[in-house]
Order: C-alpha cells, then structure tokens, then sequence
C-alpha cells in the first residue's frame, strides 16, 4: 500500500480524461463495517498490481486530521454550530484534495477512501437540516468536478448498526452519540442520493454476513474495473 504523500505538490491534471487513477469511496452510518469491507476493497485492487492510497475522511494530513479531532470531540462544553461543523468539513476535504487525493490520481494511483462528499449530504444536509443547495455550492468550489468513479454505499438498519456499536465497545465520539431520529435521517439522505446517481453509488446490504457483503463488493468490483479498462 502505498503511504500518503504531504511533500508532493497539488495537481489538476486528475481532471482530465487521461487520468489513470480512479477514486472509489464506501459509505454508510455508524456501525455499518466501512472499515473492515474498505481494507478487502483496497487488497482486492493491489492483488491486481495497481498502487492503492487509502485514507479517510474527515483527515487524511495532519491537518484535516485535527480538523477531525475538533469535529469528533464530545468533550467540548461548546455547542458546535452546524454552518460551523459543514465549513469545518470542507476545509479538511480541500487540504486532503490538495495533498493526498489529487495527487494521487495525477500520478495513476487509486484511491480508496472512508467517506467523502456523500457524508456530507448525509450527515450535515439530512442528520443538521442543511440545504443541500448550499453543501452543493460548497462542493462545487472546493471539488471543481472532482467526484468519485464509484461509491459502495453499505446500507444496513439503523437499530441493528448501533448494535453493531455497542458490540464494538469504546467511547462513543461526538456524532455516535446522535439520537436515532438523526441517523435515520442520514441513512434517508444515503439512499436518497444512491437513488438518484445510481450509476456512481451502489448500495450494499451490510446486515448480511461478512463473507456474503464482501462477495457482493468483489462482484461489483470485477464489473467496474473490466468496464474501466
């Protein structure tokens, strides 16, 4: 796998139609097993030679990644506003496009990343009650057209994803411990949006077994990737 590269310079040329990388997002609430399934998405590509970046959002540099701290932080007394907590997301999305993802794709690597611009729709648009219109705006100006080539949304029930939570132990950060109507409302924006690019988002039932949702990513996988070559 190949490792993050702060030192390398921004690059646009990901925008052209010669570019060699392709972006590949997983998306979905909490406990829905991003992590696990994101580690066999990026095994399954650098089985098949093919440099990997994976990295996560909000973070991936050091400074989106303290950016994260400050938005996952339960902590802090401070009510964070939610215009406040979506410009927050955004800043850390524009450095991590400038340092990592950008570059990545410029020079041919693939990028596999935990959450991206959907997240935001999902969480700040459905979970805060944003307009969507005005995240919109914001993704306009700092992505310039950038988008994933493929986004596997994995998609399971809300009470059984908490379970999954409980199970998994730990302090609960400052969006895990949402009440249910706001993740409900985020899961609603998911597939609100898979419904309407479902080209790009491909909804993957995660209440299923392990083997059986990492059986449905590998066949998506195998299309994309023979479509893209």
């Amino acid at each position: 796998m190949c490792n993050n590269d702060p030192d390398r310079p921004a690059s646009d040329a990901v925008d052209s139609p010669e570019r060699r990388g392709r972006f590949i997002t997983l998306e979905g609430g909490e406990g829905v097993g991003k992590s696990t399934n994101l580690a066999r998405v990026v095994a399954w590509l650098e089985a098949r030679g093919l440099e990997v970046v994976q990295t996560r959002e909000p973070g991936g540099t050091a400074r989106a990644e303290a950016i994260r701290a400050q938005l996952l932080d339960p902590s802090v007394k401070e009510p964070l506003d939610a215009d406040a907590e979506l410009l927050l997301v955004f800043a850390a999305r524009a450095q991590h496009l400038a340092r990592v993802i950008r570059p990545a794709l410029a020079r041919g690597a693939w990028v596999v990343c935990d959450r991206f611009t959907d997240a935001t729709f999902a969480y700040q648009g459905g979970g805060r009650g944003i307009d969507p219109a005005r995240i919109a705006e914001l993704e306009g100006f700092v992505q310039r057209g950038l988008v994933p080539d493929l986004t596997l949304l994995l998609d399971m029930p809300i009470e059984a994803a908490r379970e999954r939570l409980v199970e998994r132990g730990g302090a609960p950060d400052r969006f895990e411990r949402e009440r249910g109507e706001f993740f409900t409302a985020v899961r609603q924006a998911y597939l609100a949006r898979a419904a309407a690019d479902p080209e790009r988002i491909v909804v993957v039932d995660a209440s299923r077994p392990l083997a059986q949702v990492s059986e449905q990513i590998r066949g998506i996988l195998e299309t994309r990737v023979a479509a893209w070559r």
